[in-house]
């Protein structure tokens, strides 16, 4: 079992971001924060959390987690305290210019023992360009302070596929990025979503096929394994991991998702809304295609790979004609991808489209 938290306030709204957050919530950070606890004690009875059924791992998402103080976050940590698995990995995100030593220092007492920085990039020209509020000195900072504070994983994002990126410049953020305490490294392309800031300027946005391979292999060659298209580490994210596996995870917060055997859950993405009605939720479920579709893309695109039993015929025979062409390999009844670049392809073909 996961458990996904969303804090939807930012300081500052980048121009990429596609997500469910506001710069100018923050007086409702209180109420929101008391929704949530009302929302979670549902969830826990609705998902069966019990110190049998325990949740393997947290993640505090956004937004911008770091933007609200650790002692909102207390009455959460303190009803999950009991049905926390051993070891249980517990991340927040967090954003260079607001994770304060004493707000990693808060987090950290409370409990969480993972930290992911929004860096980005390690150029303050590129940040400019990407509306970020931290600059590289924050970046350096905060992630310093996340490990004499006692975090033993951080990890930092990247993005690439940026008009304007040229091999040197992604080098000098791997060469930044390793000479940091981490231990993971997420990197992601520059798409352009609707209802952004670059929606009109899509130009912004260039990805090559032959830049993305050499990234891969720059950051492979420094010892962090990709285990996900946009995944890398020397460990790997438990929270990532059961999602791509399949698991059941709550969903807590406007904008959040929820997933239990079939049936995905969506509570309100309006923040007002959200905290007067917290346990408001639309239910989705999923007909045993829709889910063999997500099974096979997120299969494809990690560590994961997909079992065969639950391959139609037709669709097994596919998988083996791939494994014959070197393009698939087949270890203990599962189909595995090699080159996560092929992933959406390769899904699609064995899928039957």
């Amino acid at each position: 079992m996961l458990l996904y938290i969303h804090i939807p306030f930012c300081d500052s709204k980048c121009s990429y971001c596609a997500f469910n957050s506001y710069v100018d919530k923050f007086s409702q950070r209180e109420k929101y924060m008391h929704a949530l606890s009302l929302q979670l004690a549902y969830e826990l009875e609705r998902f069966g959390v019990s110190e049998t059924n325990t949740i393997e791992t947290v993640f505090i998402g956004g937004g911008t987690p770091s933007t609200v103080d650790p002692i909102f976050y207390k009455n959460i940590f303190e009803t999950i305290a009991p049905f926390l698995a051993p070891n249980a990995e517990i991340t927040s995100e967090a954003n260079p210019n607001s994770a304060t030593y004493e707000w990693l220092e808060g987090m950290y007492a409370l409990g969480v023992n993972r930290i992911s920085f929004g860096v980005q990039s390690f150029n303050d020209e590129k940040l400019k360009v990407l509306g970020r509020a931290h600059n590289t000195v924050h970046a350096l900072e905060a992630i310093k302070n996340g490990s004499k504070i006692g975090f033993k994983h951080l990890s930092l994002d990247l993005i690439y596929g940026v008009a304007g990126d040229t091999k040197e410049l992604l080098y000098n953020d791997l060469q930044e990025a390793f000479s940091l305490p981490i231990d993971h490294i997420s990197l992601y392309s520059l798409t352009i979503e609707e209802h952004t800031a670059f929606e009109k300027t899509p130009e912004l946005a260039r990805e090559e096929l032959e830049m993305t391979q050499w990234l891969f292999e720059e950051i492979e060659s420094r010892g962090f394994q990709q285990y996900e298209i946009s995944n890398f580490g020397k460990t790997q994210s438990a929270h990532n991991l059961g999602y791509w596996e399949g698991k059941n995870y709550i969903g807590l917060g406007a904008g959040a998702v929820g997933f239990l055997d079939t049936t995905r859950f969506y509570p309100f993405t309006n923040i007002e809304h959200y905290i007067k009605h917290p346990l408001e939720i639309t239910e989705e479920n999923l007909t045993p295609e829709a889910l063999l579709s997500e099974k096979l893309f997120l299969g494809f695109r990690s560590c994961v790979g997909v079992d065969e039993k639950n391959l139609t015929l037709q669709q097994k025979k596919e998988a083996d004609l791939l494994t014959r062409e070197k393009i698939l390999e087949y270890q203990n009844g599962r189909y595995f991808n090699p080159n996560f670049l092929l992933a959406d392809e390769i899904a699609l073909r064995v899928e039957g489209y």
